[in-house]
């Protein structure tokens, strides 16, 4: 028996699934310019921080105290700050450190979640009770609470404030996964590979599991943003990465002591930090809107 999510046979001149979402995703930009804005700066964050060496124009910790506390000019774009250090190089680099957490906390969140949902949503009674009041713990306190009492216990750094943030954004995935388990484990081509015979661990791995991990995936999207601001947060509290790294955190909270007459020191930061944000919510939200099944059925 073929399940009702088993991708259908390939038939003549039908587009394969990659290139249909990939066209779909185009027609959206078409039609909603702010989605295709959002999509060219995130892409544009994302090249800088791939190709910094190559991009930025200074090394990002070198310290120049000739140059203390430049303004914009054009020697230095974006000035420098208080140790001579060019900023827009600094944000060059910071924005490969942010992407870096962001991505990678969000695995981990999605990875915890994703198994945390599976168990409790496959196996019910005591232990889904259990797993769900775990992650109503770690969801009763705001994510920049349970981040910060991680870095507390693991130490400060940029590896362990990924694991930090990525155990703090485990709550939100693991109910995602366990509402989309308990909906598809009550479709009938599940019920009908049980009567016939087809073992837990495959039907898990056929059915259960393509039709779970592609609305998790689109969750990464939306959730990254929320990774890099609670990050920058750490950082502001100077907990989180540690200098010499470059990090917008650190530099909005360096830059708050001279305010008052190098506002560039921490508006530069600042800003790309805000862009960045708002550029990743509007381009999650779309693809949300786009591929998200409950939301085109309600649309």
């Amino acid at each position: 028996m073929t399940a009702v999510s088993a991708s259908p046979a390939a038939a003549p001149g039908r587009r394969p699934a990659r290139f249909s979402a990939l066209a779909r995703l185009v027609a959206r930009g078409r039609r909603r310019p702010f989605f295709a804005l959002s999509f060219v700066v995130v892409m544009a964050f994302l090249l800088s921080a791939v190709f910094a060496p190559w991009v930025a124009p200074y090394d990002p910790t070198a310290q120049d105290m000739a140059a203390f506390m430049s303004p914009p000019s054009a020697a230095h774009w974006l000035g420098t700050d208080s140790f001579g250090q060019d900023l827009l190089s600094r944000i060059i680099y910071g924005g490969r450190t942010a992407l870096a957490i962001g991505f990678f906390s969000v695995l981990i969140g999605a990875g915890g979640g994703l198994v945390i949902g599976l168990a409790a949503g496959l196996s019910g009674g005591r232990v889904e009770w259990a797993l769900m009041r775990l992650v109503d713990s770690v969801l009763a306190l705001p994510a920049l609470i349970t981040a910060i009492a991680l870095i507390s216990i693991l130490g400060q750094g940029v590896d362990k404030v990924i694991l930090a943030v990525g155990v703090a954004m485990t709550g939100p995935f693991a109910r995602i996964v366990r509402a989309d388990v308990m909906q598809v484990k009550t479709q009938a081509f599940i019920e009908a590979a049980h009567l016939m015979g087809v073992p837990r661990s495959r039907v898990v791995l056929r059915h259960i599991l393509p039709n779970v991990i592609f609305p998790l995936a689109v969750q990464l999207t939306l959730r990254m943003s929320d990774a890099i601001l609670v990050s920058s947060s750490l950082s502001f509290l100077s907990i989180g990465v540690a200098p010499p790294t470059p990090d917008w955190g650190l530099m909005i909270a360096e830059g708050r002591s001279f305010v008052s007459f190098a506002p560039w020191i921490s508006g530069a930061p600042g800003a790309a930090l805000t862009l960045l944000l708002v550029s990743l919510s509007v381009f999650g939200d779309g693809v949300r809107e786009e591929f998200d099944p409950r939301l085109r059925s309600a649309g």
